[in-house]
């Protein structure tokens, strides 16, 4: 597929983001994508390592529907659909953050990473969707098929500045998207929550010709009672203490925690920063997110959970790791269920 471009009045609107400096977006501190000299080493890695990438069965999972049927009775209701897709239900309307129901997070249907694991629910079966958020534009955040039938659906998209392009090209209705810079807010419709787009660091492209032509961003989502921050992709940034002056506290905290590599720069968060990277947010009950679906790293498949529930059990964080497609009232989560060990002791 030819990729979008950005024109008129979404163009000029990126030209005027302070973060759009020399012809691409830039993130606020200097960032690398892959540490000097790690290249080698990490090609060698993925042909032989020896680490389990996808669990031998797929993992156990809960039929929301029954679930969303009936009213959260706390106001905040999460489900984690696979990787960074969660059904939030806050303020008494339903937001779904980078929706992926796609085989592929890749440019091509024949080749690329493969889920491995599907998605507890269709797309026609979801109940009535009143805002879709999208991070940034890779391709296991924002996927072609999924946005294809979510096209047939009337449903509001928030999106980073510049994401809007792709949107349109996968036919979302202009009407339909609210493109944000940092710290700008808009309001879901019909509603009084709020959707704001803050800091993240990372990077954006679909093609090797529109590397960083399109922000990207971390959400918060806030109603009068409740608050759910959402990390899209990112490294760890100090900028985390920013989001928490103006935009925090927070109820839930949804970090990625999976597809990290000690070599990857500064663009992703792996277990140990999502900790740091939490207790700068002013902490909250963690959501982690971005694991669990597709083979994107060179760590075992569960290492991202095994990893975090380790250092989170030493600091006292206490954390949101239902099963998939689980709806769960942070409020009522008291003791973490390690679902996915049982899948792990597998043959495979």
């Amino acid at each position: 597929m030819k990729l979008a471009k950005s024109h008129g009045l979404r163009l000029e609107r990126i030209k005027s983001s302070p973060r759009f400096i020399d012809g691409t977006f830039k993130n606020t501190h200097a960032t690398t994508q892959l540490q000097k000299g790690t290249g080698f080493s990490t090609f060698g890695e993925y042909f032989t390592g020896k680490q389990t990438r996808s669990p031998p069965a797929p993992l156990p999972s809960e039929d929301p529907l029954p679930a969303w049927q009936q009213v959260p009775e706390t106001g905040l209701r999460t489900t984690w659909l696979g990787h960074s897709t969660v059904m939030i239900e806050i303020g008494g309307v339903r937001i779904v953050t980078d929706p992926v129901w796609g085989n592929r997070a890749s440019p091509v249907s024949f080749a690329g990473p493969k889920r491995f694991q599907p998605v507890p629910v269709t797309i026609p079966a979801l109940p009535k969707l009143d805002a879709v958020i999208v991070s940034h534009d890779h391709y296991d955040h924002l996927d072609y098929p999924t946005i294809v039938q979510l096209a047939k659906i009337d449903v509001p998209f928030f999106t980073s500045l510049g994401v809007g392009k792709h949107l349109e090209a996968f036919g979302i209705a202009a009407s339909r998207i609210t493109e944000l810079d940092w710290w700008e807010t808009a309001t879901v419709p019909r509603s009084e929550v709020t959707i704001t787009a803050a800091p993240s660091q990372h990077f954006s492209g679909r093609g090797v010709s529109d590397r960083n032509h399109a922000l990207w961003s971390s959400f918060a989502v806030k109603s009068a009672k409740h608050s759910v921050f959402f990390s899209g992709d990112t490294g760890l940034t100090n900028e985390y203490e920013e989001i928490r002056r103006r935009l925090g506290p927070f109820d839930v905290v949804m970090l990625e925690v999976g597809a990290f590599h000690p070599s990857w720069g500064d663009i992703h968060l792996g277990p140990e920063n999502a900790l740091k990277a939490l207790k700068l947010l002013g902490g909250g009950m963690l959501l982690p997110v971005h694991w669990g679906t597709f083979n994107l790293a060179l760590h075992a498949w569960d290492e991202p959970a095994e990893t975090l529930v380790k250092l989170a059990t030493a600091d006292d964080v206490k954390l949101l790791m239902p099963k998939l497609g689980a709806a769960s009232e942070p409020a009522r989560i008291e003791v973490l269920d390690p679902w996915w060990r049982n899948v792990r002791l597998l043959p495979g």
